[in-house]
């Protein structure tokens, strides 16, 4: 599978383009949560403008009232183009795709389809904490194999949970995060046929949670789970919210493998009518004509992650910080602080600077904090500022 690198764009840097008052004009939850006084890198929202054509697309939807139910598979298509130039990968076939409202409530559906009330899902921590909610939510167990101290799937520790949650012969499954949130691993294409290999072996039915997948930075690759050999009984969720900062506008797709077609096809049809309409538009068109303006992010993306290493190098040495691969999330490892369990509540107390506490990751978040990287270089380096100074 030949992958193909972004390409330097010309389009000016997105990070770069709003200012803090005009940010502050936002009613979303990263930017009313808490007070005027507090630098918000928390929640995965963008500090940047929506691309061109994304708010071509949907203005000219509204014009024309164009605010129905979606239909049809041209969001698919235009995702199994981009998959096909950007990762090389040409096996997403567009009638083994369904939409459903985001990625999380697809993950739920495709949880409910392959396993039942009382079944083990296993996850990776520390991992994004709406795995834990919303699997005990839906009545399943939640295993963990947490990730080995290089931030990498460790084979052993996933074959011991599988083991243990296929005993008695239940059905389990695996809610993989590829990329993985919040320490930015991007899985190789040996693990991920690793973790096919073991998948099988066990039983065990991989649903994978790819929707930071667009952003994939520097030399990385990104290898979707269902290209790897013995991934066709896998299921995976795929969206442009991340990649393009469309959390707003929901709709996501749920793509299966050869083998996991059947399941796919059982999806109450309902499910796909929580999706909207406009969103799918806006989604069509990021993948379709967005390209540009993803790569300039991605060129800032990188820069921003190299100027918080040296930012923390200088002022806040202490902290143990491994960049990763992709997302705009940095795992920071402030136990060398004492700090306590919650540093992030202490950064926002004493420096008025809100982080993601680390606690709600699960195994592996004690004295850890998440940093979202995707701001102006400016507030990026106040908000470093800000955190050593309160330590004085």
């Amino acid at each position: 599978m030949t992958r193909i690198p972004h390409e330097t764009s010309g389009e000016p840097h997105p990070l770069q383009a709003l200012s803090l008052d005009r940010l502050r004009q936002r009613t979303s939850m990263k930017w009313r949560t808490y007070p005027d006084d507090v630098l918000p890198l928390w929640v995965a929202e963008m500090d940047v403008p929506l691309a061109e054509p994304v708010v071509r697309a949907v203005t000219d939807a509204l014009h024309l009232g164009d605010t129905g139910y979606p239909a049809g598979t041209a969001y698919a298509e235009a995702l199994a183009a981009f998959a096909g130039k950007r990762w090389g990968w040409e096996g997403l076939a567009v009638e083994r795709t369904a939409i459903v409202p985001d990625v999380m409530l697809g993950v739920v559906e495709m949880l409910r389809l392959v396993t039942g009330p009382g079944d083990t899902v296993v996850v990776n921590p520390p991992v994004y904490p709406p795995f834990y909610l919303f699997v005990e939510h839906m009545d399943r167990r939640v295993a963990e194999a947490p990730l080995g101290a290089d931030g990498r799937i460790d084979p052993g520790v996933l074959e011991s949970s599988f083991r243990q949650a296929v005993a008695g012969g239940r059905r389990a499954a695996y809610l993989l995060c590829n990329p993985h949130n919040p320490t930015g691993t991007v899985h190789t294409e040996e693990e991920l046929s690793a973790v096919a290999r073991l998948a099988e072996r066990y039983g065990v039915r991989v649903v994978a949670d790819e929707i930071h997948a667009p952003l994939v930075l520097g030399g990385a690759g990104f290898v979707p789970y269902l290209s790897v050999p013995g991934a066709e009984r896998g299921l995976s969720l795929m969206s442009a919210s991340k990649g393009w900062n469309l959390p707003g506008l929901k709709a996501a797709l749920a793509v299966a493998g050869p083998g996991a077609a059947a399941d796919l096809d059982r999806m109450p049809e309902e499910v796909g009518h929580g999706a909207s309409h406009v969103a799918v538009i806006a989604h069509t068109a990021a993948l379709r004509d967005g390209v540009t303006w993803l790569d300039a992010l991605l060129t800032g993306l990188d820069d921003n992650r190299r100027l918080l290493a040296d930012l923390l190098a200088e002022h806040l040495p202490a902290i143990r910080y491994r960049p990763g691969d992709a997302t705009y999330l940095a795992w920071l490892d402030c136990r060398a602080l004492g700090l306590g369990d919650d540093p992030a509540e202490v950064f926002l107390h004493r420096g008025r600077v809100a982080l993601s506490s680390g606690l709600p990751f699960g195994t592996g978040g004690t004295g850890r904090a998440r940093l979202n990287l995707a701001a102006s270089p400016e507030v990026l380096t106040e908000a470093v500022r800000r955190m050593a100074a309160a330590l004085r």
